[in-house]
This record gives C-alpha cells, sequence and structure tokens, in this order.
C-alpha cells in the first residue's frame, strides 16, 4: 500500500481572488457575444459610437472623456447585453476610487443671468431725495404765505378755491393676475430656444452646449435643483440619469418615458419639443 497524497488533495485549487474576476470590459464583450449581437448592434441600441465600444471591451476608457462618461456607457452598454450593472459599477469604483466629485459648473451666457443681483438700499440717494422734499415743501409754504398776506394788504379777499370735482371709484375690480403654470419658463420668447432641466426624482449628472458647441454646464443636479438653459438656435443636452429628470422646451413639459439610470443625448431647437 502506498503512502501519499489522494487524487482530491492533488487537484488544484479554484482561484477565487480578486484578480481572477473577469475584467469589465470582457465582462460585456463575452454577454454581447452570448447574447449574439455585434458591436454595430450595441453601439445602435446604445448610441455609443463604435470606437468606444470597442475601447470599453478592451478596459480603455480614456476615450470615454472621464470617469463620468464611462460608468454611463458601462450602464448602458451592460443593459444591452442584458447584465445587472450594479456588479460591474461596483467593480468600476473599485478600481478607479468610485464617482468623483462633480466638475464646477462653467458661467452661464446671458440666459443664466435673469434674476439681477440683490443690492443693498442706496442711503446717499434716499437723503438726497428727502432734502429736496423738505426744501420743495417749505419753498411752497413760503410762495402760498406771501399770495395771502399781498391779498390782505389790498383789501382784497384771497379767492377761494372752486372745491374739486368729486371723482368716482370704479365698481369695476381690478384684474387678477394668473398664477404661473408649472410649465411657464419666464416667458420663452419666440426667436430663441428656452430649456429648463429639474432634477425632480433624485440626482444627474448634466452636460449642456450651445449651437456652436461651446460648454454651458457641465455639473451635477442635487434632487430639487434646476438649471435653464437659452439660445438663438439650438440646445445640446446629455444627461447622465435621465429618470431623474424633467424637462421643459419652450414653456411646454417635455413627457418622453425616460427610464431610470439611462443616459439620453437630445438636442432642442425653437420648433419643439419634439426630441433631437
Amino acid at each position: 500500500m502506498s503512502i501519499g497524497n489522494s487524487p482530491e488533495d492533488e487537484r488544484p485549487f479554484e482561484d477565487v481572488s480578486e484578480e481572477a474576476r473577469p475584467s469589465i470590459g470582457r465582462t460585456l464583450r463575452q454577454a454581447r457575444v452570448a447574447a449574439g449581437l455585434t458591436v454595430d448592434d450595441v453601439s445602435t441600441a446604445t448610441r455609443v459610437r463604435i470606437a468606444i465600444v470597442r475601447a470599453i471591451e478592451a478596459d480603455d476608457f480614456t476615450p470615454c472623456g472621464g470617469d463620468v462618461y464611462a460608468r454611463g456607457h458601462i450602464r448602458s452598454l451592460a443593459r444591452a447585453v442584458r447584465l445587472d450593472p450594479a456588479p460591474l459599477m461596483k467593480q468600476f469604483d473599485a478600481l478607479y476610487g468610485g464617482r468623483p466629485a462633480p466638475t464646477p459648473a462653467a458661467p452661464l451666457f446671458e440666459a443664466e443671468r435673469i434674476r439681477p443681483e440683490r443690492r443693498g438700499p442706496n442711503w446717499t440717494a434716499a437723503m438726497v431725495a428727502a432734502i429736496v422734499a423738505v426744501v420743495g415743501f417749505v419753498g411752497f409754504t413760503a410762495f402760498k404765505g406771501d399770495d395771502g398776506t399781498k391779498d390782505v394788504a389790498d383789501g382784497t379777499a384771497p379767492s377761494s378755491s372752486a372745491p374739486a370735482t368729486p371723482t368716482t371709484k370704479s365698481d369695476k375690480p381690478a384684474p387678477v393676475k394668473p398664477a404661473p403654470s408649472d410649465s411657464a419658463i419666464a416667458a420663452a420668447p419666440q426667436d430663441k430656444v428656452t430649456v429648463q432641466v429639474s432634477a425632480t426624482d433624485g440626482k444627474s449628472w448634466i452636460y449642456a452646449k450651445d449651437h456652436n458647441g461651446r460648454m454651458l454646464f457641465d455639473g451635477l443636479l442635487k434632487k430639487g435643483d434646476s438649471k435653464t438653459f437659452q439660445d438663438s438656435e439650438k440646445i445640446n443636452l446629455v444627461l447622465g440619469d435621465a429618470g431623474a429628470i424633467q424637462l421643459y422646451v419652450n414653456g411646454k413639459k417635455i413627457d418622453d418615458d425616460f427610464q431610470p439610470g439611462a443616459v439620453e443625448r437630445l438636442t432642442y431647437t425653437k420648433g419643439d419639443p419634439q426630441a433631437g
């Protein structure tokens, strides 16, 4: 009888370490192939460019343009190949340090400066106005007094002014201003496109630019926050979590059924509402 290890003892140990887990790109590629989809199919379904899809499947997230974009693309690709995006998001956060801090918002153009800056009272102007009023009142009183003295000296009684004709108040009530509706956006002008973005159901990353490609906003809207953009021709939007966003375009509510977590790229013009 031989003494030694049994066959069970000679079997290799199963590698369950973190390094043995398939990478994000490899997981997405295997799921795509298993679903019988091509890169073109996934690109068409998610509106993510083919070059970016190939880069992500190769675990190269540089073409995404930042971690925020990468997270949105990974989530979209995972849903397209019928994967739960949550484990991939957790794996991405572990590799790259979690969600980055939102990019500071760029200075907006004139449409973001609808409200004037609040200033304190101008005490100098108020004092000058008060002095002018006092001087005017004293001068008027002195003038009236001189006229009365002259009339008495000449033996002429000062004439009394005719009674003023009583004014009648109109019984017609003043028109009541209608309360602004939720869909009104500061009287959106006809010659421009006005887009209001409100985070009603949660927080979402937002990117907006005008028709010249100039960035208007790049940052995170928390729940309850709202941003308004305006341009002479069109507004381009990217919504990191479209399901948390409510849109008003040219004063009208957009009722598109955006899914929670979906990345949406939209364009609106003066003739909308209609998704671009």
